[in-house]
């Protein structure tokens, strides 16, 4: 076995896990035996802690985890671990929704794991995570958010994410960034808000530093577009097969499987019985 010790750094969605909450019983078990070996695993998600903590409990992590993109970090397990929470201001927020309001359908915002729905849709229920979250408040933003939050999804009326984030990028260059989801149909405008310093390379090169794992020996794998700053960070990142353009570009491994064909198990198979033999 290699001396070498590793901490492995995975995404969830279009990564670990093919839907919302499947997950393959194969790497569970794998993903234990390779912690009992000495290397570290933890998660780095754009999901909140609630609709990943099931995950973390079926690897038996001991890790930090990284949730809404690195805007959150903290240690389930350990609370001398000193968290991270980046917040946008909430004035930033109302103006955004308020100049922007006929091209908006619905909002959310977060703070830890409590939302702030701006109305109740069936239609939505299921970007909101809710099972676990610690209150849903629903109402005009001005309302209901009495502090700085973690985030906001905006879910525009079809054909409106462009102009929203144009908005956001004209008046708040400097202060909150927008990514539109790589998503089609009336589903098209759904635009994530998070500020400058939110990226999974930054959380994963806090947690490395707190675990004591040089870069080098961080693996990163990923899919989506908000995994390009840790795939760039990692000693090696890797791409799933059909990831995101622009991460394919920046990945050192891209895979031949997806997250429905066992990707994550079958890579850290493969890398560590190559590690034995080197």
């Amino acid at each position: 076995m290699s001396e070498k010790k590793y901490l492995f750094v995975l995404d969830l969605d279009g990564t670990v896990l093919y839907d919302f909450d499947s997950i393959s019983q194969t790497l569970c078990q794998y993903i234990r035996e390779i912690q009992n070996q000495g290397h570290k695993v933890m998660i780095a998600t754009g999901r909140p802690y609630r609709s990943s903590k099931f995950i973390y409990e079926a690897f038996a992590l001991d890790t930090p985890i990284v949730n809404y993109n690195g805007s959150l970090i903290h240690h389930p397990l350990d609370p001398k671990f000193k968290p991270i929470s980046l917040l946008i201001e909430k004035e930033i927020i109302f103006d955004i929704f308020d100049k922007n309001q006929s091209l908006i359908r619905n909002a959310f915002s977060e703070l830890n794991d409590d939302i702030y729905l701006y109305k109740k849709e069936k239609a939505i229920e299921p970007l909101l995570h809710a099972d676990h979250a610690t209150k849903i408040t629903i109402g005009p933003f001005q309302d209901t958010i009495k502090e700085n939050i973690n985030g906001m999804i905006i879910i525009g009326h079809q054909g409106t994410g462009q102009k929203i984030k144009d908005y956001i990028d004209l008046n708040y260059q400097g202060q909150v960034l927008s990514r539109i989801w790589n998503l089609s149909g009336e589903y098209d405008s759904i635009l994530e808000v998070f500020t400058p310093e939110v990226n999974k390379g930054s959380a994963i090169k806090y947690v490395g530093e707190y675990l004591k794992i040089p870069r080098e020996n961080i693996v990163a794998i990923g899919d989506g577009h908000n995994d390009i700053e840790m795939i760039s960070y990692a000693g090696i990142g890797v791409a799933m097969k059909d990831s995101h353009p622009e991460l394919l570009a920046v990945a050192d491994i891209i895979l031949d499987y997806n997250s429905r064909e066992d990707g994550v198990f079958r890579f850290l198979n493969d890398f560590l019985e190559s590690e034995k033999d080197s």
